[in-house]
């Protein structure tokens, strides 16, 4: 399977999804596409679900509780979210979360059956002290600890220096980490064949040679998700 996934972090107003919602005609079938929602936007994107897959950004790792703000897995799966983001480098950044929330939180979404998106990347320090595949290596190890190989889950490759930047990954760069990342998964879990995808900074200019690199199995978009056209500019590359 191939994915083609959007997070519109805090943006977008009503009439900015009904405008996203019209613009979305013709979708690839044998493609998974979808978006990740504001989570008070969800009910409201109730026409575009009937158009493409509709996530969350983020969940709870309780079950239920004294946890003002906070939306537990079975929420989710009250409303039928097709999936969900963890780990999230923003959200790594700006709240704190550590590689055992993520896992928390991975464990809430798969006992749910709603599949989750495990974020995961290094920062520019790592990145320039060549530290990427090091950081890769505890994310991963810590973020799927105690989780099985027949476990569905995606994880998504997004450099934190990448991100809203403007700057993109080498193609080579891009292909032999999410490589590296599908490694360490096999000799985490024994699981073969995991669908990695490319994050960062991704758009209809540069996603011909990300999407269809051997090692990528997708691409997890920001900005460029925002605007109908240019999602379906992006999904068209797909071969």
């Amino acid at each position: 399977m191939r994915y083609l996934l959007g997070n519109w972090k805090m943006n977008m107003s009503l009439s900015q999804i009904d405008k996203f919602t019209n613009g979305i005609e013709q979708l690839k079938p044998n493609i998974f596409v979808g978006v990740a929602v504001p989570s008070i936007y969800y009910a409201y994107c109730y026409k575009l679900k009937q158009k493409m897959s509709v996530g969350l950004q983020n969940v709870s790792e309780y079950v239920s509780g004294a946890y003002t703000g906070e939306i537990s897995a079975g929420m989710l799966e009250d409303v039928q979210a097709d999936f969900c983001l963890v780990g999230h480098s923003e959200r790594r950044q700006y709240f704190g979360e550590t590689d055992a929330r993520v896992n928390s939180k991975l464990k809430m979404l798969l006992s749910k059956n709603i599949l989750p998106v495990l974020c995961v990347g290094e920062t520019l320090e790592q990145y320039e002290a060549n530290e990427t595949r090091k950081v890769l290596n505890e994310q991963l190890t810590q973020g799927l600890a105690g989780i099985t190989a027949t476990d569905d889950f995606v994880i998504a490759y997004e450099p934190v220096w990448a991100i809203g930047t403007g700057k993109t990954a080498t193609e080579a760069e891009i292909d032999s980490t999410c490589g590296y990342i599908k490694e360490i998964v096999k000799q985490i879990l024994g699981k073969e064949n995991i669908a990695v995808l490319y994050g960062g900074s991704v758009k209809s200019t540069n996603s011909a040679g990300i999407v269809n690199l051997p090692n990528v199995d997708g691409a997890l978009v920001g900005g460029a998700s925002q605007n109908a056209d240019e999602f379906i500019k992006i999904l068209n590359i797909f071969k």
